[in-house]
């Protein structure tokens, strides 16, 4: 089997997968929450649904992304679909997770490159305190990320306190 159909079949597969059910009626709350009831999202709340371009999932095919109608900026998640899911984590008690989707909807205005190079640079010894706190600046001031901020500013002090930042 050839490798383009062999990848055609997969992403009709997942898609399938994923628009299973998609025409039955939402169940969102009063309240407008997501809630352990609306999952899966893209089965039950798929209309909800959007990509960062503001695309209905719906819309999201192989023939479409082979066709350059999509883009790889089409196919990733939106903030929005992230903090769906963190509902969904809440209802359910699982406010740790839901923290983290929270964190990783913060994020995604920022670009991968940069991303990879902040990672890098928490890494142990990779860092002085003042290029964290530089860091957690661009995160607030450039991208609003104002809890991955905090966390940058946390790890300046916890490094510092534990002497892991980078030496001269």
């Amino acid at each position: 089997m050839d490798q383009e159909l062999l990848m055609k079949q997969i992403v009709e597969q997942v898609m399938a997968a994923m628009n299973n059910g998609a025409a039955s009626a939402p169940s969102t709350p009063a309240g407008g929450k997501m809630t352990a009831a609306n999952y899966p999202l893209a089965e039950k709340e798929a209309a909800k649904i959007k990509t960062p371009t503001g695309k209905p999932f719906s819309s999201l095919s192989y023939e479409k992304v082979i066709s350059g109608e999509l883009t790889s900026d089409d196919m990733r998640i939106a903030p929005e679909t992230l903090e769906y899911q963190a509902q969904v984590a809440e209802s359910v008690n699982r406010e740790a997770f839901a923290g983290n989707l929270r964190r990783a909807a913060e994020l995604i205005a920022v670009p991968d490159e940069r991303l990879l190079e902040i990672y890098n640079a928490l890494r142990p010894y990779r860092s002085t305190k003042q290029e964290l706190i530089d860091i957690a600046n661009e995160l607030d001031g450039k991208y609003g990320a104002k809890t991955a901020a905090g966390l940058v500013r946390e790890a300046a002090e916890v490094y510092e306190k534990r002497d892991r930042l980078k030496k001269f």
